[in-house]
C-alpha cells in the first residue's frame, strides 16, 4: 500500500521517507520544492510536484496511488516570519490542511500522521509542557497548527479516520552519515547558522535576547535529534497499523539546552570561535519550552538512540561541512 508523503522533499519530511523507505514501505512524496529538494529522496521514492493549495493534483495523486496513509509534514515553520506574516501561515498551514483533510475524506484514508508543534502551547508558565498544558500560541504558526490539529480532531470523530499528532520540540542534527540533512535557505535553526557561521558562511550567529529568566538569560529549547524524530513517526504508523485510537503526544528528550550552551558546544565540535552578537528578543519567542515527554515513548514504545546534544551538533556539523563541500564543486 502506497502511504502518501506530503512536503516529504524537506528537512524532516525527508528524513521520515528515507526511514519508511528502508522499513520497506512504498513512499509517494507530494512537494512543492519550496523547501525541499528533489534528490534528498535517496531512495528513488515517487515525486510528485505540487502545492496543497492545488486541489486538482491532489486529488490526482490520491486516484493515481490509492493512499490509504497520510503523513503531513508540507507547512511554513518559521515563528518569528508568521508574526510579520500572519496570513502566509494561515494559508499554507490552515488552509491547505484543510485541504488535504478534505482529499483524505474523499478518498477513504484511515491513517493520518501529523507534523504539529510544540507552539501550540504558547508560554507554560513553568516552561514546561506535558500533553494536558493549556493551549495559548503566542505567535500565528502556533495557532495556525492548533487550528488543524482541531480540524483533525473533529474529522477523525466524523469519519472512519484515526491519527497521531506529533508536537516536536527543536529539531536538528542531521542523518548520522551525512546522506541528507538540513538545506533549508536562510534557515533559522541555531544549530544550523552556528555551523555556518564556524564554516565562515555567515558573519556571526545572533542570540535574540540575553535578559529572559533563565540561569544564563538565553532561551531554553528541547533540542531533538531528527533521526528521534524520524523513528517517532515510523513508531506512530505501527501503532496505527494495529488500530489503536488516535493520539496528541510530545516529540522531546524532556531536557533543555540554553542558546549559549549551544552556541559554546558547536564552538568545541568545530574547533572555531566565530563572531556572536547579542540581539533584543525576537516577538514570539517564549522564555523557555521543553518537552515532558513521558507518554509517547509508553503510547509508541518509542526509545530515542541520539538523546545526547553533542551528538547532534556533531551530525550537524558534519552535514554542513559536506554540503559546503558539494555546493562549492
Amino acid at each position: 500500500m502506497n502511504i502518501l508523503v506530503t512536503g516529504g522533499a524537506g528537512y524532516i519530511g525527508s528524513h521520515v521517507v528515507r526511514q519508511l523507505s528502508e522499513a520497506g514501505y512504498k513512499v509517494v512524496v507530494f512537494d512543492n520544492l519550496s523547501t525541499g529538494f528533489a534528490d534528498a529522496l535517496i531512495h528513488n521514492e515517487e515525486l510528485i510536484v505540487g502545492d496543497l493549495s492545488d486541489t486538482v493534483a491532489l486529488e490526482s495523486a490520491f486516484q493515481r496511488f490509492g493512499c490509504k496513509t497520510v503523513l503531513h509534514f508540507a507547512a511554513s515553520i518559521v515563528a518569528p516570519e508568521s508574526v510579520d506574516k500572519p496570513l502566509k501561515y494561515y494559508a499554507n498551514n490552515t488552509r491547505n490542511t484543510l485541504n488535504l483533510l478534505q482529499a483524505c475524506v474523499r478518498n477513504g484514508v484511515n491513517r493520518f500522521i501529523f507534523s504539529s508543534t510544540a507552539a501550540v502551547y504558547g508560554m507554560p508558565g513553568s516552561g514546561v509542557a506535558e500533553e494536558e498544558s493549556a493551549t495559548v500560541p503566542i505567535n500565528p504558526y502556533g495557532t495556525s497548527k492548533l487550528m488543524s490539529e482541531w480540524m483533525l480532531r473533529d474529522v477523525a470523530s466524523a469519519h472512519a479516520l484515526n491519527y497521531v499528532a506529533l508536537r516536536y520540540f527543536n529539531v536538528a542534527g542531521a542523518d548520522p552519515v551525512a546522506r541528507i540533512g538540513q538545506r533549508t535557505p536562510e534557515a533559522t535553526h541555531l544549530i544550523k547558522v552556528c555551523c555556518q557561521a564556524a564554516l565562515g558562511m555567515r558573519d556571526s550567529v545572533s542570540i535574540f535576547g540575553t535578559d529572559y529568566q533563565t540561569p544564563d538569560g538565553t532561551g531554553i529549547r528541547d533540542y531533538i535529534h531528527i533521526e528521534d524524530l524520524a523513528a517517532a513517526h515510523l513508531a506512530a504508523l505501527r501503532y496505527l497499523e494495529k488500530g489503536n485510537a488516535s493520539a496528541t503526544l510530545n516529540v522531546g528528550y524532556g531536557r533543555g539546552s540554553s542558546v549559549r550552551e549551544v552556541i559554546e558546544l558547536v564552538h568545541r565540535v568545530s574547533g572555531v570561535n566565530f563572531q556572536v552578537v547579542e540581539a533584543p528578543r525576537r516577538p514570539g519567542d517564549p522564555a523557555m519550552l521543553v518537552a515532558k515527554a513521558d507518554r509517547i515513548r509508553g503510547v509508541l514504545e518509542w526509545t530515542p538512540r541520539y538523546d545526547n546534544l553533542q551528538t547532534i551538533v556533531e551530525d550537524a556539523w558534519r552535514w554542513e561541512q559536506n554540503l559546503a563541500k558539494k555546493n562549492s564543486l
